[in-house]
């Protein structure tokens, strides 16, 4: 086989799969976004298993990447309808993190250009009084990156999927050739 087979660019796909999703668990955990954490986290696993798949002509880990990998388009979705604030989501919920703390997108905060300064709330006096953030001059607000990133995810999924059905077929046909 030659390298630019149907397997080599699922090879390739899926490395460029596990970057991005290794750089977005990044910043994931910056954001202690906990729901994003966990899926990212199956997501480079199934992503490992289809890698293996791949380069050990197993065909079944290749199905089970495959069937991950429309899951993980309707979870990037659902992602990108949350940040939009698309049928009734909110992007100030804590839904991301499993409503246990009040974190939001790292990006919120850190976004490119924008600056971000602590600021009291209204009416408190005490040092115990929780601060607030106050972000100014964001060159693209949080959600935009997290839109884009989840749009990365969808392309780069779709490619893949698209590769290991294809690479699913020419293992087939190459076990059924070796039957006879």
């Amino acid at each position: 086989m030659g390298c630019c087979t149907g397997r080599c660019t699922l090879i390739f796909l899926c490395t460029l799969q596990l970057l991005a999703s290794l750089e977005r668990q990044i910043f994931d955990f910056l954001g202690y976004q906990w729901v994003p954490i966990l899926g990212n986290f199956l997501h480079i696993i199934v992503v490992i298993l289809g890698l293996f798949g791949t380069i050990q002509y197993r065909s079944k880990y290749i199905v089970v990447y495959s069937i991950w990998i429309a899951l993980w388009v309707a979870w990037n979705v659902f992602v990108i309808c949350f940040y939009l604030e698309v049928g009734g989501l909110s992007k100030d919920t804590d839904l991301m993190t499993f409503n246990i703390s009040m974190h939001r997108s790292w990006w919120r905060e850190h976004g490119p250009g924008c600056v971000s300064r602590e600021v009291p709330p209204p009416g408190s006096r005490t040092l115990e009084d929780h601060t607030y953030i106050s972000v100014t001059g964001c060159i693209m607000e949080f959600q935009y990156l997290e839109v884009m990133h989840s749009a990365l995810q969808i392309l780069l999924a779709l490619a893949g999927f698209v590769y290991a059905c294809y690479v699913i077929s020419i293992f087939s046909e190459e076990e059924d050739s070796c039957k006879y």
